[in-house]
């Protein structure tokens, strides 16, 4: 079926099937015809077109957006794996409704509920994806002591005789790779911009060996493009077990010069920023790179990891630590996917669980800060822990990818506050925190993803701090001056954290404030019964850019 623009549960019926291939899924039970969980338990998506106006690119630029669109479709197809397994095995016995919902989906686990499976047979979703044997435990993988297991870049397999080995994706995916280079270096015989035509041939060399460092320098470097592909394996989000290891995905993007000059001056504010981070020094001596920028973008098209489940609306990278110490990183806010967020999940939420004394505070520009400004935050902090525990990421393991989240929440939200008292920010202190608290709502029905489990102990923290309240009809009030204060106070505990490397702090934070309470969920509850959407999907492609 397609999806029309607006809002609606999807009615899903499905065939029984199995899973024959190995490594994949766990093996539905045998049996007959089964029903899915109930449709309340689903969630529902408003369509959007992913459009923008070409008319200002050369002919040259819209052949190039073609190739960067059939590059995409590969890392599709390299994220179906990585997520779920045998893509075709699963679709070939779906159709309708059903097909589409696990397409949302890329797989039979619903990613905007806990990743819970919506057809029956199927049990939670392996921690480790497809990235590791599944019937791996931790213990195992630990003991086996692989030189390249931590690798961002490979999968653990098993051989016949039971031990565990890796693959490096660019050898595993040979064929796939070979072609999404191909494209890259076809698409930079038609550039423009010596800084795109430069990224574009190093990405391709970076696809094939699995060594992106000079790509990702390549890709701080670019300044004057005015499209941008984002194409390769990037957050560990999907692995769950351990967090290492990175899933393929794509964005192409159309650059917003005029929006983007308007955003030129905000990056020159981090070493500052830094500085003031209200945590002890210990934890902000690192220097964020001074050739961080940011821009804006229309998005055409999205594949693989960022086109699962809820949809990225803000980019921020490298993730890479050693560019970002060296280069700092660049952040894309993608305009138009931000404002369809906007106009049809933030407004209606609001009009449900925000008092009507505060809803005139709910605004896009605010909301177009508080998403840039999160993304401008992750270069803030620390990368390396204090204490010798390595990096940041490696010393949090599976708990580093929400605590990151959260980093970015929350010093996102102190950097507007700074830069309102500095008059470098137009705007009003109160649309931004109405603003922060209404986008709570809407990131917090993300289940237990990175970005759900971040929110839920922003709110939990702020609530305990008095930094709003909840009113007898069950909408909520922002107190100004006591948020700012457990604005303060969250940033310095995360700051720290990450600093000393404490997985068992984090783990400790996430068990206490990472859920959901009953009278939350009643409230989120309001949401499903007005008919709001949780989320966006996308038609998009050749033929809806009329090219």
């Amino acid at each position: 079926m397609k999806f029309i623009f607006g809002i609606g549960m999807l009615s899903i019926c499905f065939a029984f099937f199995n899973c024959k291939k190995e490594p994949t899924t766990p093996n539905i039970v045998d049996g007959q015809k089964q029903d899915i969980v109930t449709l309340d338990s689903l969630k529902s998506y408003a369509t959007v077109r992913l459009e923008t106006d070409l008319n200002h690119l050369s002919d040259k630029e819209k052949a190039m957006i073609v190739i960067f669109i059939e590059a995409s479709q590969i890392m599709d197809e390299l994220f179906w794996y990585e997520a779920y397994g045998d893509k075709e095995e699963l679709l070939s016995k779906v159709s309708g409704a059903t097909r589409n919902y696990v397409e949302i989906n890329y797989g039979p686990w619903d990613r905007l509920d806990n990743m819970n499976p919506f057809i029956k047979g199927f049990g939670p979703k392996p921690l480790g994806a497809n990235f590791y044997p599944l019937d791996m435990t931790i213990e195992e993988f630990e003991k086996a002591n692989l030189p390249d297991g931590k690798n961002q870049y490979n999968f653990v397999r098993r051989n016949k005789d039971g031990t565990l080995y890796t693959i490096p994706y660019h050898v595993h995916f040979k064929d796939q790779i070979s072609k999404a280079a191909g494209l890259l270096r076809k698409a930079a015989t038609f550039a423009e911009d010596e800084g795109l035509k430069i990224y574009l041939e190093t990405r391709a060399n970076a696809l094939e060996t699995d060594q992106y460092f000079e790509s990702d320098i390549a890709w701080m470097n670019m300044k004057t493009n005015r499209l941008d592909f984002v194409i390769g394996p990037i957050e560990t989000y999907e692995d769950q077990l351990f967090g290492y290891k990175a899933a393929h995905e794509a964005y192409v993007l159309v650059k917003d010069m005029e929006w983007s000059k308007k955003l030129e001056k905000f990056a020159k504010f981090l070493p500052e920023l830094q500085r003031n981070l209200p945590v002890a020094d210990q934890f902000k001596t690192e220097s964020p790179g001074t050739d961080s920028d940011l821009n804006a973008y229309d998005v055409v098209y999205y594949a693989g990891d960022c086109n699962a489940g809820g949809k990225t609306i803000a980019i921020n990278l490298p993730n890479d630590e050693r560019v970002q110490l060296e280069k700092g990183t660049r952040r894309l806010q993608l305009k138009n996917a931000m404002r369809a967020k906007f106009d049809k999940i933030m407004v209606p939420i609001a009009d449900v669980l925000i008092d009507k004394s505060q809803r005139q505070h709910v605004r896009f520009d605010a909301f177009f800060a508080n998403v840039m400004f999160h993304e401008v935050a992750h270069g803030l902090g620390i990368k390396n822990t204090v204490n010798g525990k390595g990096t940041v990421r490696e010393a949090l393991k599976e708990q580093q990818s929400h605590l990151e989240e959260g980093k970015a929440d929350i010093l996102g939200l102190y950097m507007v506050n700074q830069l309102l008292q500095k008059g470098e920010l137009e705007g009003k202190k109160e649309d931004f925190m109405v603003t922060f608290l209404a986008g709570i709502f809407r990131s917090v029905r993300f289940g237990a993803s990175a970005h759900g489990s971040a929110n839920m102990i922003c709110f939990n923290y702020f609530e305990e701090r008095g930094a709003f309240k909840r009113t007898n009809d069950g909408t909520y009030i922002v107190d100004f001056a006591k948020m700012e204060s457990a604005m303060n106070g969250l940033s310095e505990l995360i700051l720290t954290l990450q600093g000393n490397g404490d997985y068992e702090g984090v783990k400790k934070l996430t068990e206490q404030k990472g859920s959901i309470s009953s009278e939350l969920q009643k409230d989120l509850d309001k949401l499903k019964s007005a008919g709001i959407p949780d989320d966006i999907i996308f038609e998009q492609g050749v033929k809806v850019l009329g090219l």
